[in-house]
């Protein structure tokens, strides 16, 4: 007999997580005035000052902030609506995940044949599945709008970053998985369930309400461990409201089957019927939920440098969690609670077809193979001891280095040296890198990224791999790697208060954060800048910002463009203002 996992257990270890301070993470509301000059960290001016410089010195701080505010509102509408989208699409394909478990799949012909009698004419029943429709979407949007409102669009895209959070959701999944495949059931209270079930009989819209209630709780077996998941993608993009648009769509996938049905009642008769399938299902998203798994512990490994959850051990635990995913849909696997499998259906094999090309897919990057596809959710290829790719693009692409041994060795390079991209010098400090800008005569490119950055990923594997924009970032350029999420702790004559948001800064993740915010008013990553040797933006005779920053751009000529773009006026200004 299969043990029980409460939920309530479950929910504690979730409150008294969250109820924990989080790291200082990017802000993303804009400071009243920002400075355009390069940032210093040092003391503000005194009274001293004369009163003429402080009146221009207001006057360039208010234009620029007018300026960045105008840039960062038009970045919201273009940013935005893409990610809103992307999270009500992984609510929706969650939802129809969900729909198709044991737990709620034979619901539906029953619930639509209760709603067809119990309404006696066909259009009370179809008014009544209606109203229960509704209140599917009311339940679970009210659920994401708390949590929305608990924790905010700052305290989400701390989460994303925090080390704990990505931790947590690591055993968290492995928890889910488990009881997929069918190790135990994680519940609510049956007495939550009695009690709304009782009220289900009611009669009215209350009734119909609570009768949804009754779905939502007596299903959380099968639902609970796909809304952890889809609100956890919600949160790792970081909208405010992304947790109630994630439910929005997950509630809608579950509603819409119980309210055509009862419209269309002859549709039932086109249903498959249940079976042991159903169980097949939940089991295949089981072996999803532990390759998911895998990311969230792979985010902590970079963050906090534990450097031992390589690119090769990722991989190797994916290609089996595949190959054994696979096994099960030929029926070479199989658990205690599965059916007897007398044959093997056309979509299994289709669907095995899929999983064991996808396994022999990945085997290949166990040596280096730069497997673009998926390339954006692996650890960085320079985490890989043995890089057969790695040692062909390094040896071809030699350059030609000036002296730059004035300004000494690299700083934080050991720190950052599994994030290294191959055929690529790259600086990881700002400072540093404007002198060696200056002695170099090349334009600087600050490349704000992460190490659980996603679009960082597939920006480095799928764009700045390509020879024209590998040529120029190589030959053009002075990069500087800065990560915002990197729990690296400065020494104590380096922490600061931050003018920009009043907080103090204590890692070097948090300090690049915080030059991100308050130089160029953003919090998201990938954001590449284009600045000349003295750490300005390149601007007209008016002010106006001639290379604006760029966030993620797929297109290798588009982004070549924009290299372009700043080596032109680098050039144009000989270096200078």
């Amino acid at each position: 007999m299969k043990s029980k996992l409460p939920v309530t257990t479950l929910f504690l270890i979730v409150l008294l997580f969250f109820s924990a301070p989080l790291p200082a993470a990017a802000q993303s509301k804009a400071a009243d005035t920002v400075s355009t000059a390069d940032v210093q960290f040092t003391s503000i001016p005194t009274a001293a000052d004369s009163m003429a410089a402080k009146k221009e010195a207001a006057k360039k701080n208010i234009a620029a902030a007018s300026k960045k505010q105008t840039i960062s509102t038009a970045a919201t509408k273009t940013d935005a609506p893409r990610s809103l989208w992307a999270i009500f699409l992984a609510g929706f394909i969650g939802g129809f995940a969900a729909l198709i478990m044991p737990c709620i799949f034979p619901m539906i012909p029953l619930t639509v044949s209760f709603f067809l009698k119990r309404g006696g004419t066909r259009n009370k029943g179809i008014t009544q599945a209606i109203i229960y429709g509704l209140s599917i979407i009311l339940i679970y949007v009210f659920l994401g709008l708390v949590i929305a409102a608990f924790f905010g669009s700052a305290s989400l895209n701390a989460l994303a970053t925090n080390g704990i959070f990505n931790f947590f959701f690591f055993i968290l999944l492995l928890v889910f998985g488990a009881s997929f495949l069918g190790a135990f059931e994680i519940s609510l209270p049956s007495s939550l369930a009695n009690k709304l079930d009782e009220n289900s009989d009611k009669g009215g819209l209350s009734g119909l309400f609570f009768m949804a209630a009754t779905l939502a709780v007596v299903s959380f077996s099968c639902t609970g461990p796909i809304i952890g998941t889809v609100l956890v993608d919600a949160a790792i993009k970081g909208e405010r409201i992304g947790p109630a648009i994630a439910m929005f769509g997950f509630s809608l996938a579950l509603a819409i089957p119980f309210t055509l049905f009862a419209i269309f009642p002859s549709l039932l008769k086109s249903m498959p019927k249940s079976g042991g399938w159903l169980n097949s299902v939940k089991v295949v998203l089981g072996f999803l939920e532990l390759a998911f798994s895998v990311k969230f512990l792979s985010n902590v490994d970079l963050a906090y440098h534990w450097n031992w959850f390589d690119r090769e051990i990722f991989l190797s635990l994916w290609i089996v969690i595949g190959f054994l995913g696979g096994m099960y849909l030929i029926g070479k696997l199989k658990f205690a609670h599965d059916s007897d499998l007398p044959f093997i259906s056309v979509s299994r094999i289709f669907l095995s077809i899929i999983t064991f090309a996808f396994v022999l897919y990945m085997i290949p990057g166990m040596w280096g193979a730069p497997l673009k596809f998926i390339s954006a959710y692996l650890p960085p290829p320079a985490t890989q001891d043995f890089n057969l790719y790695n040692l062909q693009l390094s040896s071809g692409s030699a350059t030609k280095v000036a002296d730059v041994s004035s300004v000494g060795a690299k700083k934080y390079e050991d720190i950052f040296k599994r994030g290294k991209v191959a055929g690529l010098e790259g600086w990881y400090d700002y400072d540093q890198a404007l002198k060696v800008s200056k002695l170099v005569k090349k334009p600087v490119l600050l490349d704000f990224t992460g190490w659980n950055c996603v679009n960082c990923r597939k920006m480095e594997n799928n764009v700045w791999s390509n020879p024209d924009v590998l040529k120029r970032l190589q030959n053009d350029f002075v990069m500087v790697e800065l990560y915002v999420d990197d729990k690296t702790e400065l020494d104590k004559n380096e922490q600061f208060i931050s003018s920009y948001s009043g907080k103090k800064i204590t890692t070097l993740g948090a300090k690049w954060s915080d030059l991100q915010a308050s130089r160029f008013n953003s919090n998201s990553q990938p954001d590449y800048v284009i600045l000349d040797s003295n750490g300005n933006l390149f601007a007209d005779k008016d002010g106006n910002t001639i290379v604006k920053p760029q966030g993620a751009n797929y297109d290798p000529a588009e982004y070549a463009k924009f290299l372009d773009s700043g080596i032109t006026e680098y050039k144009k200004n000989n270096g200078s203002n």
